[in-house]
């Protein structure tokens, strides 16, 4: 690992760090208290000091009632933000906390959480200590399971989120200076025993990257990776995009509904197809994001029928259902609405 993966953020590359936010009105910075997300809010509250004009900063701690520490790292985070002179709040996830699929639980509780607070303090950026190796953990988190391109892309600079922009201003610098930063500062920092907890996915793969570095697979090539594929991604949205307009075109009979001409639709290549596809059900579904496997399904039973029809010239129909959509195919077009609410009030 070079050298500069162990030196401390100078008073300049914090400047370039935090530069695409110097005009917002207000920054929620999220800190928990380790040492990614306090030299997050110490760098952030350096950088803010030398501004003439910049946008307020409030430090946001997230207790969620898993762990008898957490209110004391709250307190300690609250400590540091004083001196730092930010201000501060905590807030606590309540209520029964599931026993299966806890940790996407909690982080889905920590970002609504985050959200309300910006709203309320009229912030529109929510900032999170994500770090190269963060995102490189979450390239092979996601190779594993077999994700798409968009999927591979894996954690994007800035997206929205609950309303807000969440941005993440470390993506590309290593753990490793965040901590040689806070040592430099003499800034404590707590440990958090669950990032070791071989019960959880990101820990175990965290303990094999020494190994994979050895082999070239350090965080620097994964999170290059990722960025590479989130630039092809970005490509074929851009694709799809082209494409729904020469749909829209060749198809101006039902402009009111989702749907597609199956003639033209079928003329395109496999991966505009699905996220066609995706967009028109994610557009109209009320039961969250489709998801990739499910559509290539979706999309093969659509060949299988259109196929049928071109060898047998018999009537082309089919109707399934996906992600709170209904995709149906009748003569030549596919439409895709809202399914019907599930028995018991389900929307």
């Amino acid at each position: 690992m070079p050298d500069d993966d162990h030196s401390p953020i100078s008073v300049k590359q914090a400047k370039g760090i935090f530069a695409d936010w110097k005009a917002a009105p207000g920054i929620v910075l999220a800190v928990s208290g380790g040492p990614d997300s306090m030299a997050l809010m110490w760098l952030a509250a350096r950088w803010r000091r030398a501004l003439t004009r910049g946008p307020k900063l409030l430090a946001v701690t997230v207790d969620h009632g898993l762990r008898p520490e957490a209110a004391r790292e709250a307190r300690d985070v609250k400590r540091l933000a004083r001196e730092l002179d930010l201000p501060h709040r905590t807030l606590r996830w309540t209520g029964a906390k599931p026993k299966a699929g806890l940790p996407a639980a909690a982080r889905a509780a920590r970002y609504r959480l985050l959200a309300q607070a910006a709203k309320a303090s009229g912030a529109t950026h929510i900032l999170t200590a994500h770090t190269r190796d963060d995102q490189a953990e979450t390239l092979l988190m996601r190779m594993l399971r077999g994700s798409g391109i968009a999927g591979l892309a894996a954690m994007a600079r800035e997206s929205e989120r609950e309303g807000v922009w969440l941005a993440r201003p470390l993506l590309d610098v290593p753990k490793s200076q965040l901590v040689a930063t806070l040592n430099k500062a003499k800034v404590a920092f707590a440990d958090d025993p669950t990032n070791r907890d071989a019960a959880y996915t990101r820990p175990r793969l965290r303990a094999l990257m020494p190994a994979l570095a050895e082999e070239g697979g350090d965080s620097r090539n994964l999170a290059r990776l990722a960025y590479r594929l989130a630039r092809a991604n970005a490509a074929l949205e851009v694709l799809v995009d082209g494409a729904e307009r020469y749909l829209a075109l060749r198809d101006r009979n039902d402009a009111s509904r989702f749907g597609f001409d199956v003639s033209a639709f079928a003329g395109l290549p496999e991966e505009i197809r699905l996220r066609l596809l995706k967009r028109a059900i994610d557009r109209v579904g009320h039961e969250g994001s489709a998801e990739l496997g499910k559509l290539e399904a979706l999309l093969t039973a659509l060949d299988r029928a259109h196929l049928d029809r071109a060898n047998t010239g018999g009537p082309f129909q089919l109707k399934q259902t996906l992600a709170g959509a209904v995709i149906r195919l009748t003569g030549e077009r596919i439409h895709v609405d809202p399914a019907p609410p599930r028995r018991g009030g389900r929307v």
